[in-house]
């Protein structure tokens, strides 16, 4: 019976930290792709 403590684990605590995880991972690859396009329009003029 993995399943129950495993809902119940990512329904209270897990599913926020997996969340700001998500977002704080999503955030750093946007910022990353946003220096490299403004790296490239800077060295490509």
């Amino acid at each position: 019976m993995m399943g129950a403590d495993y809902n119940s684990m990512m329904g209270s605590y897990g599913g926020t930290m997996m969340l700001f995880g998500w977002l704080a991972y999503i955030l750093i690859v946007v910022l990353i792709f946003l220096s490299i396009a403004a790296l490239w329009k800077y060295l490509n003029k």
